[in-house]
């Protein structure tokens, strides 16, 4: 008989000792029971699972978390629970700039505090469970790795958005990201396993059910991707490693670009909190009016917000600047963007922004302003039109010396700022999103934050930050072919992106391409679907900050059409979503004071639907509905007025079309 060697006498002794572990299982409802989670961990400490059933049956098996690093050049690993405890919280939060001025934050919780100086926090919800770490050791440690895994109960379908770079040999390529993309549909076991997945990401389950998970409190912490593993139904999770060395590049020299990175993810020497996972769950409609990635987002950091102002945006860069009959060279310079102030100063819109080319080209150096500009000039002259100057600014150009730029402009009386070209969410990167808010919150300036990851909370906590990009928005018609269906991509992501928050889509095109005449110009760009698709997108879409994208004189053409955009509030009193389904329709219903608007919108399918006004109110009604030519020229549209007596309106929607209907 041969011996045994050591390494298997030691896989034989684990194995025994695991099968004889004593198990404890902790149970978390939510407060209305129909969503449950059992933790589980074992004696030994080699790891927590949980899984999640909703209405009594399994949507996620148990499924592995843990944490991976050292402290005091100790490693931990393993988590074995030394307490627990447990409390229920029902509580109203304010909401200012969001979908509704309140939030019922109500849910049950269980801490498991662990040997390791840690703590797992549960928290069951009505809408979703969620969990996070907390490091209550006074030490700093680094994360080498989290483990992060969905088991779901069935190879379920999926709506994923891919990283945009991809090299089968280089995996650290997929890190640098805008996190732009159209999603790809199919199940979980076939998601390519190489390709990281951004959140948010959905998961479609039985009887109508879907589950859409994101994060939030992402604060110092790397952004959480997903990916396949060719299995039925499973997820597991991945994070950038913190940079060891950036240099300056990408964009115009604009972005810190990442050369070397290091064999851990986190240094967590600054924070002590982690962020939260969120799977939330719920029917389609339910999944649209989740705000779970606000509730579990840290409390506002910046003590007052009097003087944070929401609204919307006349900017040229989307329509290349191109105004007419006028006397002067349209461009980079002073009499454009005066035209642009006079603009919006006369239909009522908050602000302009200066787009990139105000600053010298290919310096990062935002105090080298063009000659042909004016700024100072410009400031003072669009205040004295009640108007607002932002300006945009290049993610290296503005961390290089970043309360200095932000006192000069402050002082100078520019409104905010549109940062672009981060395109990475790693330690580092994320860490950047927050100096930059608590900084401009520091002189009063507004943020919107381009070439972006998803909110994860930062609307909450420095209120300051409008927006968000991170969606393939409008900007993409101006380069993308006819292949590419974002009316479909528009149905989608109300109820996946902007689960995690407010985002710049930068909607409000004048030039409407129907399906087969839609085409990309750089120059003079349109959207694909109707007008009517376009302006409900005012409506459907959450956007503190919110752009009119095309020209002026596009704008100027249609007076009446135009002061109606400008009139649409950006934040709410309420919400409620009526009617939809991920990627086919959606419609949507918001309460700013006493006045109500609903819009709706279709992808390609032309569509029949039925409002319910009860809940309205008896007042007069505006509806802007697609034209009966709307298939054919997107631009048709019909301007009615309804007797306010009405208790239901029919509403027929054009292929790719949409409507506005304002009660008030």
């Amino acid at each position: 008989m041969k011996p045994i060697k050591p390494i298997l006498l030691s896989f034989l002794l684990l194995l025994t000792l695991t099968l004889s572990a004593k198990e404890k299982t902790y149970t978390l409802a939510s407060p209305d029971g129909r969503l449950v989670t059992h933790i589980a961990a074992d004696d030994l400490g080699l790891g927590l699972t949980y899984d999640v059933e909703y209405n009594g049956e399994q949507m996620m098996l148990p499924s592995q978390l843990g944490l991976y690093g050292t402290s005091r050049k100790k490693e931990f690993g393993t988590l074995t629970v030394k307490r627990f405890s447990r409390r229920s919280v029902d509580e109203t939060i304010a909401s200012p700039f969001m979908r509704q001025a309140t939030m019922r934050n109500h849910y049950n919780e269980l801490t498991l505090k662990l040997y390791q100086g840690f703590s797992v926090v549960f928290r069951a919800y009505n809408e979703g469970i969620a969990y996070r770490y907390v490091w209550e050791d006074n030490v700093p440690c680094w994360i080498w790795h989290e483990e992060v895994q969905y088991i779901f109960a069935r190879n379920w379908n999926t709506t994923a958005a891919y990283v945009s770079q991809f090299d089968s040999t280089r995996h650290n390529v997929q890190y640098s990201s805008s996190f732009e993309n159209q999603y790809t549909h199919t199940t979980l076991s076939q998601l390519d396993k190489r390709r990281l997945c951004f959140l948010p990401l959905m998961v479609h389950c039985d009887k109508g059910v879907k589950v859409c998970i994101t994060e939030s409190a992402l604060l110092d912490y790397p952004g959480l991707y997903l990916h396949g593993t060719g299995e039925n139904g499973i997820l597991v999770g991945d994070h950038a490693p913190l940079p060891r060395r950036v240099e300056q590049g990408g964009h115009n020299n604009l972005q810190l670009l990442v050369k070397e990175r290091e064999n851990y993810i986190a240094d967590m020497d600054r924070s002590k909190v982690f962020p939260w996972r969120i799977m939330m769950v719920g029917t389609d409609t339910e999944i649209a009016m989740n705000n779970l990635s606000y509730l579990l987002a840290e409390p506002s950091r910046v003590d007052d917000i009097s003087w944070i102002r929401p609204g919307k945006v006349a900017w040229e860069w989307w329509n290349c600047f191109n105004i007419s009959g006028v006397d002067f060279p349209a461009g980079v310079n002073n009499d454009t963007y005066k035209h642009y102030i006079d603009f919006a100063s006369k239909y009522g819109i908050e602000y302009v922004i200066l787009d990139e080319g105000w600053a010298v080209n290919g310096e990062a150096d935002l105090f080298q302003v063009v000659p042909e500009i004016d700024l100072p000039m410009l400031v003072q002259y669009a205040k004295e039109k009640n108007v607002g100057i932002i300006l945009w600014a290049g993610y290296y150009a503005f961390e290089r010396d970043m309360e200095r730029v932000c006192k000069h402009y402050s002082d100078m009386g520019v409104k905010g700022f549109k940062i672009d070209f981060m395109d990475r969410d790693d330690q580092l990167a994320v860490d950047f999103y927050r100096r930059a808010a608590e900084t401009c919150a520091k002189h009063h300036l507004l943020v919107d934050f381009h070439g972006a990851f998803k909110p994860a909370g930062f609307t909450r906590t420095y209120p300051n930050v409008l927006n968000f990009e991170g969606v393939f928005g409008l900007e993409q018609m101006k380069w993308a072919p006819a292949t590419v269906d974002q009316m479909r991509y528009d149905c989608e992501i109300p109820f996946i992106r902007q689960a995690a928050g407010p985002m710049d889509y930068t909607q409000g095109a004048m030039l409407n391409g129907g399906r087969w005449n839609y085409h990309p110009c750089w120059m003079e760009p349109m959207s694909q679907g109707t007008r009517c698709h376009q302006l409900a997108l005012y409506i459907v879409l959450e956007s503190p900050l919110n752009m009119l994208c095309d020209s002026p004189t596009h704008y100027e053409r249609e007076p009446d059409y135009t002061r109606f955009v400008a009139e649409i509030p950006t934040v709410w009193d309420e919400t409620r979503v009526l009617q939809g389904e991920v990627g086919e329709y959606i419609v949507t219903a918001r309460r700013k004071g006493k006045t109500w608007y609903v819009g709706g919108i279709t992808n390609w399918t032309p569509r029949d639907i039925e409002i319910d006004l009860s809940p309205f109110g008896s007042a007069l009604s505006l509806l802007f509905s697609d034209g009966v030519n709307a298939h054919r020229r997107g631009s048709d549209y019909i301007l009615s007025t309804l007797d306010p007596h009405l208790s239901s309106l029919k509403i027929h929607l054009a292929p790719g079309g949409g409507f506005v209907l304002r009660i008030n």
